[in-house]
């Protein structure tokens, strides 16, 4: 195809509330080594994108200032060295930055071919969540069939694909939410519930295993669940911890349970890992995930698709935190 000069992006015009988030013109990006251009036909929409808009988590040098962690598309040209995709492919990727646009440069290594029977809007919602959740529950976490599972913010992207991957691999899972509907929500994915707002989250586990706790947790909270997501993990158990919405520095942590319990205390940034890690992770994908997804179990839950020039109306839903599933961005 004949590419234009030009596109349409969403920029972040100063760090900020969504508002900050406007169209501009810019020229299209141009494939390097090793990368393939992406005609964007959906990108989704992620937590690290709005605490980038808000200043609070810059992008590494080198990547792109754009937000946007994860598109689908098609490839439409391929840089030097590029042998695994050709020109009219359908992907989804893990972007480097820059997926709030009609074009977007990738590491080959961070794209998948997409799913047989996926759409472009539920193809977008793949790639952070899920190379996210297999490399902490899955990899730092070490979860595996028999086990079981605290998920925090169970309705969220990462939280409804992390159930959904339980599900299909034999993990007993509990999740926490704020809300009725959300619990609803959960028990649907087939774990088990706790509204964070009624119950105290370690005493239902206590109960709910006869005190032997959960073997991992997938915890987005931080500092203010840290001393009881202790309590509700069991001996040799993990935990990996992905956000700190609940503060980043601990006080007062309860070290004797830690040591009582051989507890590992573990967590990482998707974007801070290098791009062999990142290929990886995409293999193991490939190899693990792709088969169930072409069989169309786990697939994404999508809470709400919106324009991509109405990216500034997806990050105040998402930052509203009524959604549930993931937030998509449809680009024209």
């Amino acid at each position: 195809m004949t590419l234009p000069q030009e596109m349409t992006l969403i920029e972040i015009t100063a760090p900020g509330g969504p508002d900050v988030l406007q169209p501009r013109r810019a020229d299209v990006p141009v494939a390097g080594p090793g990368e393939i251009l992406i005609r964007v036909h959906a990108a989704g929409v992620n937590r690290p994108d709005a605490l980038q808009r808000a200043g609070k988590y810059p992008m590494k040098p080198g990547m792109s200032p754009i937000p946007g962690l994860e598109v689908a598309g098609e490839v439409v040209a391929l840089g030097e060295g590029v042998h695994q995709y050709t020109v009219g492919d359908k992907v989804c990727a893990l972007t480097n930055g820059g997926g709030y646009a009609q074009f977007c440069t990738v590491p080959a290594s961070q794209a998948l071919p997409i799913p047989e029977g996926m759409d472009w809007i539920q193809a977008a919602a793949v790639p952070e969540t899920f190379f996210t959740v297999w490399a902490n529950l899955f990899g730092l976490g070490g979860a595996c069939n028999g086990q079981r599972a605290l998920i925090h913010g169970g309705t969220s992207g990462i939280g409804t694909t992390a159930l959904m991957l339980c599900q299909e691999f034999g993990i007993e899972a509990f999740a926490t939410a704020g809300s009725a509907d959300k619990c609803t929500a959960i028990a649907k994915l087939g774990a088990q519930p706790i509204n964070y707002r009624e119950e105290d989250f370690a005493q239902v586990i206590a109960e709910k295993t006869a005190g032997k706790g959960v073997d991992v947790i997938l915890d987005i909270m931080g500092a203010s669940y840290l001393n009881n997501n202790l309590k509700a993990l069991g001996m040799d158990g993990h935990l990996v911890i992905l956000g700190f919405l609940g503060g980043a520095k601990a006080n007062d942590v309860d070290l004797l349970t830690i040591l009582g319990k051989r507890a590992v205390i573990t967590g990482s940034l998707l974007r801070a890992r290098t791009r062999e890690e990142k290929a990886a992770i995409a293999e193991q994908l490939r190899e693990h995930i792709w088969p169930v997804l072409s069989q169309g179990r786990c697939l994404p839950i999508i809470d709400k698709v919106y324009e991509y020039t109405d990216a500034a109306q997806a990050h105040a839903r998402m930052e509203g935190g009524d959604h549930i599933g993931k937030i998509v961005l449809r680009v024209e």
